[in-house]
C-alpha cells in the first residue's frame, strides 16, 4: 500500500468533494481517499492504493468528476 498527497483546484462545497471521492475509489487499486477541501484553494487529495496513480490518471479522474483540476 502507498499513500499520495495530490492539491486540486476547484472544489467548493461538500458535493465537489463527494464526486471526486466517488470517482477517485472507482479507479482500480484504490483503498481509501480523504479529501481536505479548502474552498476556492488547493484541496488536497489523499489516496491510499495498491501502487502510486499516475499524475494522468489522476487528472483524468478529476475532469471526469467535474471541472476540478489538478496543481503540481
Amino acid at each position: 500500500m502507498t499513500t499520495a498527497i495530490y492539491h486540486a483546484t476547484g472544489l467548493t462545497c461538500e458535493h465537489c468533494v463527494r464526486a471526486v471521492t466517488t470517482e477517485l475509489e472507482s479507479v482500480r487499486g484504490v483503498d481509501s481517499v480523504m479529501v481536505t477541501l479548502v474552498p476556492g484553494g488547493h484541496s488536497a487529495l489523499i489516496v491510499t492504493s495498491d501502487a502510486p496513480l499516475s499524475a494522468e490518471t489522476v487528472e483524468e479522474v478529476l475532469l471526469e468528476a467535474g471541472n476540478y483540476r489538478l496543481t503540481r
